[in-house]
Parts: C-alpha cells; sequence; structure tokens
C-alpha cells in the first residue's frame, strides 16, 4: 500500500513543547480530548498543523499528553493520548488503537451485520476521524489535516484489521480545499471499487450506501439498533418515517411486516434511494413516500386526519453552534406535539435527537412536558442511547439521544 504519491507534502512531523493554562490542564488530565487556542500558555516556535504537541506538566514538567496541532481550529490541540504513561507515536502506536476499537465492536459482529464504524473521532482516540465499514468497503472520512502525515500507515492498519478490499477517502470541505495534498474526495487508494452503491446488511436487512457522493460516509450507521427496535415494532402496522433519508426505519419496518410504510423527506434522491432499498429486501407492504418540508407535510396530514401506528422523527441537528440552542429546542417542541396529534391510538411515536449541544435530559424533558400538555395519557417505553460501534468518550462526544413514547388510548 503506497499512497505517498497523493500526498503531495512530505512533511515530517516535528515535536511541540507546550504548557497549557491550569484549567487546560485540568481539561487534558481528566481525558478530555480537545485544547482550545487560549488554553495554550507557551509551546514552541513556528508550530506547524501535523506536528505533534507534547504537552508538559506545569508543575513537574513531566509528560502529560499528547496531541496533533491543528492551526486551521480554534481546538488547536486534538489529543491522541492523555496519560502520563511514555508513548512513542509510531505505526504500532496507531495499530494498536484500532485493534481496541475494533474489539469494542466485536459483540456488534457477532450478529448478521457487516456495516459498522470502526473508528469514531475523538471517542476512539482518532480526533477529526471517521472510518465505517460497509461489507468490504472501508470509507475514510478526514475533518483535520493533521492526519496527512501519518495517513498511510493509520489506512494500512485499518485495512488489515477490517479485512477491507476497498478504500475510500472522503473530506470535509476545509480538507478539499488544501494544497498539502492530491487526495480529492471520494478518491478509491486501495482496491478496486466497481460500484458507487455497496451493497450491506444491517440486523438481516439489505441496505445499500453510495460511498462516493452520499452524505458523511454514504450512510447513518447511528440509528442501527433503533431501526431494529422500531422493526420488531412494525408487524402489520401503518409506519410514518419522518426525515427518512435513505429510509432505514422505513426498510426496517417493511422487512418486519408492516402493512405501510410512508418515508417523508425534502429530498427526492434521498426517497428515491429508500424506495431502492426496500427493494433489497423481499416485503408485503405498500411503501409510499411524500416529498416535502416536514414541518409543513405533517401538518397537511393532520389537517387531512391521517394517523399511523408508529411514527418516527428522526430530523437532523438543529444546533450546530451555541446560538441555536433555544431554536433547536423549539423545533424539538414543534415535532412532538406534530407526532403526537399524528400518532393513532395506543400507538407509538419515537421521538429522536442528534444535536449534541442540547443533552438527552433536555431533549426527553420537552418532549415529555409536550406530550403531558396534551389530553392523551401515555408511557414512556424506553430511552436509548448509542450503539456499540458509537462509544462514548468525552461528554461532547456523546450527540444521540432517542426515546418510545406509547400512547395509552
Amino acid at each position: 500500500m503506497n499512497f505517498s504519491e497523493r500526498i503531495v507534502s512530505n512533511y515530517q512531523p516535528k515535536n511541540l513543547a507546550v504548557k497549557l493554562t491550569s484549567k487546560g490542564e485540568q481539561h487534558v488530565m481528566k481525558n478530555h480530548p480537545w485544547v482550545f487556542s487560549n488554553s495554550i500558555e507557551k509551546i514552541s516556535k513556528d508550530p506547524k498543523t501535523g506536528d505533534l504537541a507534547i504537552i508538559f506538566g506545569r508543575k513537574k514538567n513531566k509528560v502529560v499528553g499528547i496531541g496533533l496541532y491543528d492551526s486551521d481550529s480554534p481546538i488547536r490541540i486534538k489529543m491522541i493520548h492523555t496519560s502520563s504513561e511514555k508513548a512513542v507515536v509510531n505505526e504500532t502506536f496507531f495499530h494498536e488503537k484500532i485493534e481496541k476499537a475494533y474489539q469494542k465492536r466485536n459483540i456488534l459482529l457477532q450478529t448478521n451485520t457487516n456495516s459498522y464504524r470502526l473508528i469514531f473521532g475523538e471517542n476512539d482516540g482518532f480526533p477529526s476521524f471517521i472510518a465505517d465499514v460497509y461489507d468490504t468497503v472501508l470509507v475514510v472520512k478526514l475533518y483535520s489535516e493533521i492526519w496527512l502525515p501519518f495517513l498511510e500507515s493509520i489506512l494500512k492498519s485499518l485495512q488489515e484489521v477490517s479485512k477491507a478490499e476497498t478504500i475510500v477517502i472522503r473530506l470535509s470541505r476545509n480538507v478539499q480545499k488544501s494544497t498539502n495534498h492530491n487526495l480529492k474526495d471520494g478518491d478509491v487508494v486501495y482496491g478496486v471499487l466497481e460500484n458507487e452503491v455497496v451493497e450491506f446488511v444491517e440486523h438481516n436487512v439489505n441496505f445499500s450506501a453510495n460511498v462516493i457522493k452520499g452524505h458523511k460516509t454514504g450512510y447513518f450507521l447511528d440509528h442501527r439498533a433503533n431501526r431494529k427496535r422500531v422493526g420488531e415494532f412494525s408487524k402489520n402496522k401503518t409506519v410514518l418515517d419522518v426525515f427518512s433519508y435513505a429510509g432505514g426505519f422505513s426498510v426496517h419496518a417493511l422487512y418486519n411486516e408492516a402493512k405501510e410504510v410512508t418515508s417523508l423527506d425534502i429530498s427526492k434522491q434521498a426517497l428515491e434511494i429508500a424506495v431502492e432499498n426496500g427493494k433489497l429486501n423481499e416485503y408485503s407492504g405498500v411503501h409510499k413516500t411524500i416529498a416535502g418540508d416536514a414541518f409543513e407535510e405533517l401538518r397537511k396530514l393532520i389537517q387531512n386526519k391521517v394517523t399511523f401506528d408508529v411514527v418516527v422523527i428522526d430530523p437532523p441537528s438543529f444546533a450546530k453552534q451555541a446560538s441555536e440552542i433555544e431554536l433547536a429546542k423549539k423545533k424539538y417542541a414543534q415535532l412532538a406535539r406534530l407526532g403526537a396529534k399524528l400518532t393513532a391510538k395506543k400507538g407509538l411515536l419515537v421521538l429522536a435527537s442528534c444535536s449534541s449541544r442540547v443533552v438527552a435530559d433536555d431533549f426527553f424533558d420537552i418532549n415529555e412536558d409536550v406530550l403531558e400538555s396534551g389530553k392523551r395519557r401515555f408511557k414512556t417505553e424506553l430511552k436509548t442511547y448509542h450503539d456499540s460501534d458509537h462509544p462514548i468518550g468525552f461528554p461532547e462526544g456523546a450527540y444521540l439521544k432517542c426515546a418510545y413514547y406509547r400512547f395509552l388510548e
């Protein structure tokens, strides 16, 4: 495996000596993976992106952690080692991290599932780095240039551990604009990709992901356990899947013998994928689609007095920055209100959030306040969080939460 032709910069990362403010050091000592620029008190001259930031303690002058310097981010140092134990950052260092991450996914991989997140960024010790596996295709998404000096050896280890036959590189917008490499978003850097649409299995259900043009790495793996659970609730039921994208919940419902499933999304292209994903499995129910703004389309359904036995509402993140938190909370309340009106007697309403800035307790409180203000009795059947291939390593790493509300009348 040789990527050197694609990586223009042969920059050899140097070691930076770093001292942090008291607060910054405390964060590192608590294994937090982010060091912001205003937490850096002293640093070696001329630091460059990809350099190894060796953080020394303020009092004893011993190494307390190692990170990668990122000149393009307010998170100036992204930690890869937060222990007082000595570490040498080399191929073996990264390979051991990847093997450890793979072991965390072991139970999931005992099921009939060949799609999983192998590396979940900071939570697996790889900040700004994602690696998803779809059958024999490994898709790596880079969100920072800090990884360029180490990319070849890391990809080699990822391939060895996952046994991937093909590796695709996806790049965030800022990395795409960089002149420090020859990589392009969607490049196949190892093996052969016969079709950009890759089929895979998720708990016995067949799906596909466009690993070249799809969002993120091609699909959203994080809701896997919730999709399976919703499917199990859907036999002989009518189901509404709101913000359906590629039809994750819809396809599980159809596979589990739902009577009728409606996928609602603003993207017609996504709905076409949802329909095709459904056809990868045998099903006898009816699969309908609605293309349009979710809030508007839900109101139309309410006006037409349509209800569903199972309603799933899984919107995109509403709060990507702190200033959006209050508006996000209002939107979640709106969706809970609309969803309740669309849920049939003794039906199930499933509400989810992927906004890390809206913490789980606040999200659940919003839903319950809305439902309690209605006239219908309900019970909270279940609250779920991350699946095993999305481990949580620090507070901000927790974003996914989902609740199942059963109406009693």
